[in-house]
């Protein structure tokens, strides 16, 4: 008899093939497994005609109920130095976005970060209401449009998907949806023109957060964007509102193109919106 050891927090009896230890010893040999140390299991092989029995070398263990054999290893696990970083920020954007399914936007929020994307995470929390959803904002609206990356169209679940895990009210998704008769291939732009227009009271109003939201924040100076993208915009919200005759809208695309936009062919907030001669509705 070799005598007792420990692993995990199941008391294995060794001993020598054949050698049966009296029931009056195991009191004793449990109270020594306590300060014994387990042996290497790297070699660990089943002994043949002994059932519920491993052979390490020459000793023999017990394996009791419930227990699994961990073989030892010199192999390290490698923590990645930037793992807590990562692991705050998850906490303090799951904080800040406070989304109904956690399990569903933290696979979002982590597939986005491998992907190189940016997180569905809210960018501002002072505007969010007392209510199961959060209020559309202009930055909230930014946020989605980075979620699609530049694409020109996108499917009605992918968008659907985003916009519930940003908590938004699943009951304005639906409106814009049946206000731009949308059906599964969404153009992008067509749908962000009708979320602003919710938020903006004019069309001028509606046009100016398309812009902001549109825009390079590392541009600095008033929000601008291509002219060929404002003349689509308008056109459309026009088209979508009905009270402005396909006339007006014509000319004043005409008069913004020939008296203000520059060789670069932008368009800045404050050309529609300071200008007297500008009158979009």
């Amino acid at each position: 008899m070799q005598g007792p050891i420990v692993s995990g927090s199941c008391v294995k009896i060794l001993t020598e093939p054949g050698v049966t230890v009296p029931k009056q010893q195991l009191g004793t040999l449990r109270k020594e497994a306590e300060t014994s140390q387990p042996p290497n299991l790297l070699d660990a092989k089943p002994m043949a005609g002994i059932e519920e029995e491993f052979i390490i070398g020459r000793k023999v263990v017990e394996q009791l109920p419930g227990t699994i054999i961990m073989p030892q290893t010199d192999k390290q696990v490698c923590i990645p130095p930037e793992l807590p970083d990562l692991l705050k920020q998850f906490t303090k954007a799951a904080i800040r976005t406070q989304p109904p399914d956690l399990i569903q936007w933290s696979s979002d929020y982590f597939n986005a970060m491998a992907r190189g994307e940016a997180p569905p995470v809210r960018e501002r929390t002072d505007r969010v209401p007392l209510s199961n959803y959060a209020e559309l904002t202009p930055e909230l609206l930014k946020v989605l449009h980075q979620r699609v990356g530049g694409r020109l169209i996108i499917h009605v679940d992918e968008l659907a998907q985003m916009w519930k895990v940003l908590n938004l009210p699943t009951d304005l998704f639906e409106s814009i949806m049946n206000v731009g008769r949308f059906t599964e291939e969404i153009e992008w732009l067509k749908f962000l023109a009708l979320a602003c227009s919710s938020l903006g009271v004019t069309i001028a109003k509606t046009l100016k957060i398309i812009c902001e939201v549109l825009s390079n924040e590392n541009e600095s100076g008033p929000a601008r964007i291509p002219f060929s993208t404002f003349q689509f915009l308008y056109t459309y919200i026009a088209e979508v509102d009905g009270e402005i005759s396909a006339s007006h809208v014509s000319r004043m695309l005409n008069y913004i193109e020939q008296e203000i936009i520059g060789p670069d062919g932008l368009i800045k907030v404050t050309d529609f919106t300071q200008n007297p001669r500008v009158r979009l509705e």
